[in-house]
């Protein structure tokens, strides 16, 4: 067996790691695709170490959200990967805001929030007048959004007025879904 020198064992090497992509690059790369543009734009995987993968997150309720729906993610993840992963570890600590490119310019609109409620003629003549009174202010709200929410259906469960994307949702409204979640 013959000796190599240095330099060709340090070509071989960088030959071999162009060839061998580091898994957390490749998954920097396909990221808003395994999962999804929502949780891309307040996310960002940072590390692979011993089979677990870090990701920064914007906030800490991104990261409270993310751990609790982590094993779905876990398997679109995989399904990219080489070698599978055993956890994910989410946290605010390694987020930092980056630049804008255009493949990351992502906006979002309310009008994707299931309690989104289109505009309507009777909508937008609602104008509440400013009060000094706040007992005024207040029952001028509640007048308005009385009038607002009289054309839109019924919680099966508490008969409130409920936009119809949370019924289509959760099959109630929002606030029967935070008491069936709580519970």
């Amino acid at each position: 067996m013959g000796f190599k020198s240095v330099s060709h064992i340090i070509d071989a090497l960088k030959i071999q790691e162009r060839f061998e992509e580091q898994p957390i690059i490749r998954l920097q790369k396909c990221w808003a695709d395994v999962v999804g543009n929502t949780i891309a734009a307040h996310t960002r995987p940072l590390s692979i170490e011993r089979q677990i993968l870090r990701v920064g997150t914007s906030s800490a309720a991104w990261s409270q959200n993310l751990t609790f729906g982590r094993q779905d993610l876990l398997l679109r993840i995989n399904a990219f990967l080489p070698t599978p992963l055993v956890d994910i570890r989410f946290s605010t600590a390694g987020w930092k805001h980056r630049k804008n490119t255009d493949r990351e310019k992502l906006t979002f609109s309310p009008h994707d929030h299931p309690s989104y409620l289109e505009e309507t003629p009777d909508r937008e003549g609602l104008v509440l007048p400013t009060v000094n009174n706040p007992n005024k202010a207040f029952q001028n709200w509640a007048e308005a959004i009385q009038k607002r929410s009289q054309h839109l259906p019924l919680c099966p469960q508490c008969e409130c007025h409920t936009p119809p994307g949370e019924l289509e949702r959760w099959g109630v409204c929002s606030l029967c879904a935070g008491k069936r979640f709580a519970n």
